[in-house]
């Protein structure tokens, strides 16, 4: 019996450390699409201020991100 409970007892300290890990990991997948979306805003910030030996890079971003704002307006209006 007294092995039962301790089994008991090491299920319910495990149950606590996934339920802790599984937060975490949460707060960490949040944390990379906040970085993601600061990146793609920095890229979009590079992409108005361009050099002029960077005009043609910085044009294929730009269409780059007008056809990404068009997909999610078209999932959008779907």
């Amino acid at each position: 019996m007294a092995l039962c409970d301790k089994q008991k007892q090491r299920i319910d300290e495990l149950s606590g450390i996934i339920s802790q890990k599984e937060t975490e990991i949460q707060l960490a997948k949040e944390k990379i699409n906040e970085l993601n979306a600061k990146c793609d805003n920095m890229l979009t910030a590079r992409v108005v201020s361009v050099n002029d030996g960077d005009l043609k890079s910085a044009r294929t971003r730009l269409s780059k991100l007008v056809r990404e704002v068009d997909k999610c307006i078209a999932l959008l209006n779907e």
